[in-house]
């Protein structure tokens, strides 16, 4: 079957449709069993020009071609950001609300760093928009079905998404050996389970999709695994009194850090799983924030 490369054609019927800018919106790590759910956003303007040779739907490329695409798709994008939610949150709110928070983490980020979301179009890839009901204030919201393979927007924001993503999870393993994160990056394969079931679930695992698969088996047996207080969920754009917000960043100039930070852009490494914060945001050529 020959592979489909994306084009920018919707995202220019867009444009010509009136929209000044599309941001093009896809989530990662939604059916894992451990780690943050991520969805990644690059926002893209008319005059964006050609992506990156080879871009395509992150689930058609090796692990070796995300990482080489990755940077070059975060300079491409006018910015681009991870906006992550934890595994607490996904157990306390479901899967899909923390699609819709992890979502908005993305676009504040994005809004942080200067991009004019209120006047883009999202392009969310599948058929159902879990984002808009996160949101504090309607934004234009657009489907597409199979957008990750056919729209280079959502494509480049699914290869940024799943490399960001899959480091955590490496780097979580090193923390929390014996579960094989480094290969399966938290999803169930056989090996996984057979870590749960003989090591325990660790606070970065989703404790209600472990009693969804086993309803007889307490993930929280070996209490060496880990634990965490119930999570305190925290909106990024409108916080309550009193709280502070985990979608922050402090803006750098590129100055000195020069390349080097910009191909970090995509798999910024300052991370805590277990808290939630994301990623970094690029803006070409001279803008990077990140959470630290």
């Amino acid at each position: 079957m020959a592979v489909v490369e994306p084009t920018l054609d919707y995202e220019t019927e867009l444009h010509n449709s009136g929209a000044r800018y599309i941001i093009g919106c896809d989530e990662v790590g939604r059916g894992a069993l451990a780690g943050p759910v991520g969805v990644g956003v690059c926002l893209v303007d008319a005059a964006v020009g050609a992506h990156p040779v080879g871009l395509r739907d992150s689930k058609l490329l090796s692990e070796k071609r995300r990482e080489e695409l990755a940077p070059l798709a975060a300079l491409w994008a006018r910015y681009s950001a991870v906006g992550l939610a934890t595994a607490e949150e996904v157990d306390a709110v479901g899967i899909i609300a923390a699609l819709g928070l992890a979502g908005k983490r993305a676009l504040t980020q994005l809004h942080e760093a200067g991009a004019n979301v209120r006047d883009s179009v999202i392009l969310l890839d599948g058929s159902h928009d879990w984002l808009s009901p996160s949101l504090s204030s309607p934004l234009r919201v657009r489907t597409r079905i199979k957008a990750d393979r056919d729209c280079a927007s959502v494509s480049a924001a699914s290869v940024i998404a799943k490399v960001h993503r899959d480091r955590i999870m490496i780097d979580a393993d090193r923390s929390h050996p014996g579960y094989g994160w480094s290969s399966n990056k938290g999803y169930g394969s056989a090996a996984h389970m057979e870590a749960i079931a003989s090591l325990g679930a660790t606070r970065l695992h989703r404790h209600t999709w472990l009693r969804a698969a086993d309803p007889f088996a307490d993930p929280l047996a070996n209490p060496t695994a880990g634990s965490s207080a119930d999570p305190v969920l925290v909106d990024p754009i409108d916080p309550a009194p009193g709280t502070t917000t985990d979608a922050a960043p402090d803006a750098t100039t590129d100055g000195a850090r020069g390349a080097a930070d910009r191909s970090r852009s995509a798999n910024g490494a300052k991370f805590n799983p277990a808290e939630g914060r994301s990623v970094n945001v690029a803006r070409t050529p001279s803008l990077l924030t990140e959470n630290a």
